[in-house]
């Protein structure tokens, strides 16, 4: 059986993360890090994952990956790019799009961008060029006058999510490229909501038409 615990306990009973050496013989299968198995794996991955290499690992998503793709504007170094990042790989974005300046905070993302294809793109019509050759629409994600509630939108199985920066939210240049623009319900006294919270309650709408059976 090729599995060990998900995790161990420590001297002072508390649980540590992740799983030590293999016990036993090693597997011979290519999947494999022998470094991982005579260390112990210790990453943020889900015990599947256990002692893979990264490459196995990402294969792995490569061959799973959604439809959806998800883009957001950096203009101002924006310290919610992490996240964006680390909830894409959660539900299995095909790719993020950073339009915008290259540089970003990777902190917040966790490592997760080891597992997670990030594309750049130098402005707006570089990322309209782009997914129009490959017949992807645009969703803008922004709580605009005239935008359509996001709750009962039937979201395209390939798509692009697009959000803005916290603050100013999507560029006029980017309100412009995108076919529709849907917005959040929201119910409270501000008048947005953290770019990184957006962007995890729009591509959990998608998943949950595309992936997730309400039933």
């Amino acid at each position: 059986m090729e599995s060990s615990p998900p995790s161990e306990p420590a001297h002072d009973g508390r649980s540590v993360v992740g799983v030590g050496p293999w016990k036993g013989r090693w597997p011979d299968a290519e999947r494999y890090d022998p470094a991982l198995l005579a260390d112990g794996d210790r990453r943020n991955v889900v015990d599947r994952y256990r002692y893979w290499r990264l490459e196995a690992i990402v294969a792995d998503l490569d061959a799973r990956r959604h439809g959806f793709h998800v883009a957001i504007e950096n203009w101002e170094h924006d310290f919610n790019i992490g996240s964006v990042v680390r909830t894409a790989n959660a539900f299995l974005a095909a790719e993020v799009h950073i339009v915008g300046r290259k540089r970003w905070n990777r902190r917040g993302a966790m490592v997760t961008d080891r597992y997670q294809h990030v594309r750049h793109h130098d402005g707006v019509a570089d990322l309209t060029g782009w997914a129009a050759a490959a017949n992807l629409p645009l969703l803008g994600i922004d709580n605009l006058p005239g935008a359509v509630r996001l709750e009962p939108a039937l979201l395209p199985r390939r798509c692009v999510l697009v959000f803005g920066q916290e603050g100013p939210g999507l560029t006029a240049a980017m309100r412009q490229a995108c076919t529709s623009t849907l917005s959040i319900a929201q119910f409270g006294s501000t008048r947005s909501i953290n770019a990184g919270a957006a962007a995890a309650i729009a591509m959990h709408s998608w998943i949950r038409q595309h992936v997730v059976d309400p039933g």
